[in-house]
């Protein structure tokens, strides 16, 4: 698929981060874009932002509100895209949509453990199963999940645990490059990539506690914060002198960090991968710290979860991963 004009993409996860500026480059090059999210404002702003750019003409781009953990949200977006897109076929398929939390197994709720796996591997695999039918119908297709370095490494940090978005994205990983076999023997005409970012500047941190809490409000809820204060208890911190206004104000600087200090952008970081599925990669490594981590971890891999190796891995790259 040499060009994207005339084609459409169902997009999952479209109303922030590489999931906006994949809509935005794709409808700026003639593309039809078909997006979900839970937060029908965001998606406003992401149309608001395509319709800035200068959408050419008779490109159409849709919002439709789904959590793509639930298969029936899921079939009732494809459904509403039939009729809206009036087709029965689309080319691309996004599954880009995921959120953090829920780290660990021991001192973390299962439900907001299973939220996150479900979000992160769940979307990915029912997005697959949901959008098959149309993606057979087109004359070539192309299916992107969006896995992490966490895909290949499964950590954050000595110090935090990251099970639940880890075991999600090692298995997106895996289910993308086992496609690889499946879909050649059974339907060529469909290709297929595996996305792995490290830290691109998106709302992540910031979209993960309104979803886990299940709400839009900015503003955390005290449950929020005693969460998040037995959290830095947890790794170490003495948080005993420590406002609950100081713990939601360090919270919000995180998530601001983590968006605004970022190395690499959300618009560049899907300009490549926007450019991997054009050259038809089935891996496509996004940022320098994801080349670097994938060449640390392959070179020493029974060193990977060491101490020493986060530090000099940290310290070559010149910033903390995911700070």
């Amino acid at each position: 698929m040499k060009d994207f004009a005339g084609k459409t993409a169902v997009i999952t996860g479209g109303g922030t981060g590489m999931g906006r500026e994949l809509a935005r480059q794709l409808v700026a090059e003639g593309c039809n874009v078909a997006m979900c999210d839970v937060s029908a404002k965001n998606m406003a702003q992401t149309i608001a932002l395509c319709d800035a750019d200068g959408r050419p003409q008779g490109t159409k781009i849709t919002a439709h509100i789904a959590d793509v953990s639930d298969e029936d949200q899921l079939i009732r977006f494809r459904e509403e895209i039939k009729a809206q897109h009036q087709l029965e076929k689309i080319h691309l398929l996004f599954n880009n949509a995921g959120i953090a939390g829920g780290g660990s197994m021991v001192r973390d709720s299962r439900e907001a453990w299973e939220k996150t796996f479900n979000v992160c591997w769940g979307g990915v695999y029912l997005g697959v199963r949901t959008f098959l039918p149309l993606l057979m119908e087109a004359d070539e297709g192309h299916i992107i999940n969006t896995s992490s370095v966490n895909g290949f490494w499964g950590t954050i940090g000595p110090t935090t645990p990251h099970t639940s978005y880890a075991a999600a994205k090692f298995a997106v990983k895996g289910f993308t490059e086992a496609l690889i076999t499946d879909l050649r023997n059974t339907a060529p005409h469909i290709k297929c990539s595996v996305v792995m970012p490290g830290h691109i500047g998106t709302s992540i941190v910031a979209n993960s506690r309104k979803v886990q809490a299940g709400t839009e409000a900015d503003d955390m809820t005290p449950e929020e914060i005693a969460a998040a204060r037995a959290a830095a208890i947890a790794a170490g911190a003495d948080m005993s002198q420590v406002p609950d206004a100081a713990i939601a104000a360090m919270v919000a600087e995180r998530a601001r960090s983590f968006l605004e200090d970022a190395p690499m952008t959300a618009a560049e970081a899907a300009k490549v991968i926007l450019d991997g599925v054009k050259a038809n990669r089935w891996r496509i490594l996004v940022g320098d710290d994801a080349h670097m981590l994938d060449e640390w971890v392959r070179r020493d891999p029974e060193q990977a979860y060491e101490v020493k190796f986060y530090e000099d891995f940290t310290k070559a790259v010149g910033w903390r991963l995911g700070s």
